[in-house]
């Protein structure tokens, strides 16, 4: 049998982000995001690196740097996707609907990034329902994340081989990327404090089950290819 979700356990999502989460909820929250913290940590910091040393001229030391930061991005994506596809499947499962803000194009720097939240916002205000509305919200948010890791993924290859028609242009791609995954993971973040909040006690633990074997599934690889995000289009503009 279905729990009944709870129902209006706070107003908004200001309200959930101020109150502090009981007992096992609390632990499964922190457990979650100090992971994705420290995979967002390392992925930030070696991006950085790269693009000191390209600021202060050593274009080789930069490349060496930036070699590994794919294998870090996709360590940030990977549990952050699982972390909203385990979200989405039980809200729909349980009907769990949790307080939300639709996503805003200006926290995000790149076109389709940008255009993902602008329908997300539009939808927001056609779709009648909170359960629709977090459907929607939760799949652009993990469509974003996968299409940014490829989009890294392949950007950093054309780089690296010396196959990148304007490297600067591409680095500039990098950063952005980078500033879209990160406004995913804080928009994730923020939708998992009040997912819990509305989260019925007694489904705690098969949530928490479910998350923890979704994260720990081995990341499948990101072959460099076509870029997901239509790089030659999205460089000219950008895009949380």
């Amino acid at each position: 049998m279905r729990s009944r979700p709870l129902s209006m356990h706070s107003a908004s999502v200001s309200q959930d982000w101020r109150k502090p989460l009981n007992g096992e909820k609390s632990d499964t929250y922190l457990d979650c995001v100090h992971g994705l913290e420290r995979a967002y940590s390392m992925f930030s910091v070696t991006l950085d690196e790269a693009f000191g040393m390209r600021r202060g001229g050593r274009p080789l030391t930069a490349s060496q740097v930036l070699s590994v930061a794919p294998a870090l991005c996709q360590r940030l994506a990977n549990p952050l996707h699982s972390l909203l596809r385990v979200m989405l499947d039980h809200g729909k499962h349980f009907g769990v609907t949790p307080n939300l803000a639709p996503l805003d194009p200006q926290n995000f720097q790149n076109s389709r990034s940008q255009r993902v939240a602008l329908f997300n916002d539009l939808f927001s205000r056609i779709l009648l329902t909170r359960k629709s509305q977090f459907a929607h919200k939760i799949s652009a948010l993990a469509e974003l994340v996968d299409q940014l890791n490829v989009s890294f993924a392949t950007t950093s290859a054309e780089l690296l081989s010396g196959a990148s028609l304007e490297p600067a242009r591409d680095w500039d791609l990098l950063d952005s990327i980078h500033y879209d995954l990160n406004t995913c993971l804080r928009e994730a973040v923020v939708l998992f404090k009040s997912f819990l909040h509305a989260l019925p006690e007694p489904q705690l633990t098969s949530f928490a089950v479910a998350l923890d074997t979704s994260c720990a599934r081995a990341p499948s690889p990101v072959h460099p290819g076509s870029r997901h995000l239509g790089h030659r289009r999205i460089a000219f503009l950008k895009g949380q």
